[in-house]
């Protein structure tokens, strides 16, 4: 169950990823500046995010499996749109309509998570289905950027739209119901959709916000910051991707048996104060040799993708079963919305040069880490509130 779950996220990360090495390409391609850029890539997430929170209106009225094949269905023809799309406009259109699925998506697989695997494995479980975050960036990355560069920039999303019909097929056939959370009485289910939600469960959202944001206001630029500052080519990014794929793939596996071990709080603690060093030493990184400059990116992007990995555990293991999906669909659309909105902040703040160097990138890491230490603060308020909440008389 988990490997199909993994495959379902392969596929939308790799549809969500393959945009961001593809940037040198669109903005010379559609002539469009960075800021530009930025909208494309947030069209994706700020879709996913509106449709997060219109998910935590139903998402839990349902059986778990004919919820994602409905949604899955909906990502793989909007991903087949973005490879039939002409031009600028009809991309960004159809970008929209695979984000506003794939969040939805992501929110039904977590809480498949919550309702079958126990808390004491629910670390490594999502460890495992994260690992497709770093699968994508190891395997999916490179193909897509080698058959754009053999077949133009649609091919990627044709590919992606076959194997995710694969997926769908393996979904309908092998994945069990899961309606565990289907009670009988009406009254668990809640009349209204924010019965039993608490300030407490929502900090939890302001928590997952923080964190995101402060790696996206460098992600999406990471590839036009490697070509046009550090003089990579544009073959060298798969390598690149390839080296920090890997990284992550590694690195999903063992912070999810940390989490098992000594608790999401202290690991992500521990994963916020640790990323600090990267993204500020990434940002500012001047003309290095190759080895340099993916060694830093190893670990940037073996850090930052595993900060995913206890903050979900983390929020998960606060919210009740009856609650979990729809909980889970706000948890995600504020991570679409942060990711959204702090690619479309860092295309404000950036500027390209005629000769394509990124100007006020090492500025915008100043503030990617000024929000992280943010998020430590939020982190401390949410396990607070959860060791009172804990401590309090039935």
């Amino acid at each position: 169950m988990l490997l199909l779950l993994a495959a379902v996220q392969f596929t939308h990360m790799m549809d969500f990823m393959i945009v961001m090495p593809l940037g040198p390409e669109f903005m010379r391609l559609f002539g469009i500046s960075a800021a530009s850029f930025g909208v494309l890539v947030s069209a994706y997430t700020l879709a996913s995010a509106g449709m997060g929170l219109l998910g935590g209106l139903w998402l839990d009225r349902f059986d778990r499996k004919r919820t994602l094949l409905a949604l899955y269905a909906g990502f793989l023809v909007a991903t087949l749109m973005c490879g039939a799309a002409e031009g600028y406009l009809g991309l960004i259109a159809a970008r929209t309509v695979a984000g506003g699925c794939a969040g939805l998506m992501s929110a039904v697989i977590q809480a498949i998570i919550g309702d079958l695997i126990p808390v004491e494995r629910r670390g490594r479980a999502i460890g495992t289905v994260m690992a497709a975050y770093g699968l994508s960036a190891v395997a999916g990355v490179p193909v897509g950027l080698g058959l754009a560069s053999q077949w133009g920039w649609r091919s990627p999303f044709w590919a992606i739209g076959v194997l995710s019909a694969g997926v769908w097929l393996g979904l309908l056939v092998l994945l069990p119901a899961v309606d565990r959370h289907l009670s009988p009485d009406r009254a668990a289910r809640g009349s209204s959709p924010l019965a039993g939600w608490t300030p407490g469960l929502a900090l939890g959202w302001v928590l997952t916000f923080s964190v995101v944001f402060s790696g996206f206001l460098l992600i999406p630029y990471l590839s036009p910051f490697m070509v046009g500052n550090l003089g990579l080519r544009l073959s060298d990014l798969s390598w690149m991707y390839l080296c920090g794929g890997a990284a992550s793939l590694v690195s999903a596996r063992g912070i999810g048996r940390l989490v098992d071990r000594h608790g999401p709080a202290l690991v992500l603690g521990a994963l916020l104060v640790g990323t600090m060093v990267p993204h500020l030493v990434f940002t500012h990184l001047p003309v290095s040799p190759l080895p340099v400059v993916a060694g830093v990116f190893v670990l940037f992007m073996g850090l930052t993708s595993g900060r995913a990995i206890p903050t979900m555990a983390l929020v998960a293991s606060r919210v009740p079963p009856a609650l979990r999906g729809r909980y889970l669909a706000v948890n995600m659309a504020a991570s679409d919305a942060a990711s959204g909105l702090a690619a479309w902040a860092s295309g404000l703040l950036i500027a390209v040069a005629p000769d394509g160097a990124l100007e006020g990138f090492g500025f915008v890491g100043w503030i990617a880490v000024s929000v992280t230490g943010c998020a430590l603060f939020i982190l401390w308020m949410f396990s607070r509130r959860a060791v009172a909440a804990s401590a309090a008389p039935a």
